[in-house]
């Protein structure tokens, strides 16, 4: 036994002290009780545990450093007035520090040790309306990272205001990157969010998703249709906020521009305005939109392609609920 002690190998990752802790916990459930563990092997495990704590620590301090980087910036600001006046590297410094953060802060525990040391904050309170765009988008992407299926995290970002400005990010930057990476943030608050929602309605969000889909950026148009899906889809009860505002006149102009990606998940929210509604359903038969030959066409042009398939059954779907036995319907409307 003692010569097996000497030759026995000690895992050197975390990976190896994980498989060591399930081979001592089978042999904990065997009948023969497990013997006392040898001081070399208390040493070692001692050791590791504390480098996987130090390698904890390690990226706490990274974020440190970053967030140090992200507010000298702001300290310089307070002295030399607004204008701007950083070099090329400190704007690449700058960025290099975002990018670290998004990378590190992909670790849950990380992104609410972001959030403990004040960096959603800063984020908010000087990035996002930063001058440099670079930076701009670094901050909504970093924010959207954090708040990705984290309750806590979300709700810490609706507090300190960052919705209402992610929105006017989204609604009116003049770069394209920041205005789809701010989507892409407000998307991560509000899905699956019911505060998120609310505080979304609350500053006309659906206002910005129709403005999204109509803009020249392809990227956005895509997004904003994909982000209106989803929440009809979570959220049947906005249609009538939706279809009031002329949700259903706004789609089908979007249809009717050049096909493109966008048309896909436009068709899918008109499906969701039509069904189990029927005032979606009387908007979509105006005879003025001329919905029903749009469709057919459609149709025509999406057979036989493979790709296209999940659009072309939105398409199908919407002709069948708005145009099939449509007069037995309106009979029964008038009655």
């Amino acid at each position: 036994m003692s010569e097996d002690r000497q030759t026995r190998r000690y895992p050197q990752n975390l990976q190896g002290v994980l498989q060591l802790a399930v081979e001592a916990g089978s042999a904990a459930e065997g009948p023969a009780p497990p013997e006392p563990m040898s001081e070399e092997r208390k040493t070692w495990l001692r050791e590791a545990l504390t480098e996987l704590c130090k390698g904890q620590m390690d990226e706490v301090e990274q974020m440190k450093q970053c967030l140090a980087v992200l507010r000298k910036e702001g300290s310089e600001r307070e002295r030399g007035g607004e204008e701007e006046r950083e070099d090329d590297d400190e704007d690449d410094e700058r960025e290099t520090a975002f990018e670290m953060l998004s990378e590190l802060c992909e670790n849950l525990d990380n992104a609410r040790d972001l959030m403990t040391l004040g960096g959603l904050e800063l984020c908010v309170s000087q990035y996002l309306n930063h001058a440099q765009s670079g930076l701009r988008w670094r901050a909504a992407q970093l924010i959207a990272s954090c708040a990705q299926n984290m309750p806590q995290l979300q709700f810490h970002l609706l507090s300190i205001g960052a919705l209402p400005k992610l929105l006017q990010l989204t609604d009116s930057d003049p770069n394209p990157t920041v205005r789809v990476k701010a989507l892409y943030a407000v998307s991560c608050l509000v899905r699956e969010q019911e505060a998120g929602l609310q505080a979304f309605l609350s500053h006309d969000g659906f206002s910005v998703l129709m403005r999204g889909m109509q803009s020249e950026n392809e990227k956005l148009r895509t997004k904003s249709a994909f982000l209106l899906l989803n929440l009809l889809t979570s959220h049947p009860e906005q249609k009538d906020t939706l279809v009031a505002m002329g949700m259903v006149q706004q789609l089908v102009s979007v249809l009717r521009t050049p096909h493109s990606p966008v048309h896909e998940h436009v068709l899918g929210a008109l499906c969701c305005l039509v069904e189990d509604f029927p005032q979606g359903l009387k908007d979509c038969r105006n005879p003025a939109l001329g919905l029903e030959e749009l469709l057919r066409q459609r149709s025509k042009e999406l057979q036989g392609k493979e790709e296209s398939q999940e659009e072309l059954d939105f398409c199908e779907r919407l002709r069948v609920m708005c145009f099939s036995g449509q007069q037995s319907d309106d009979a029964g409307m008038d009655r």
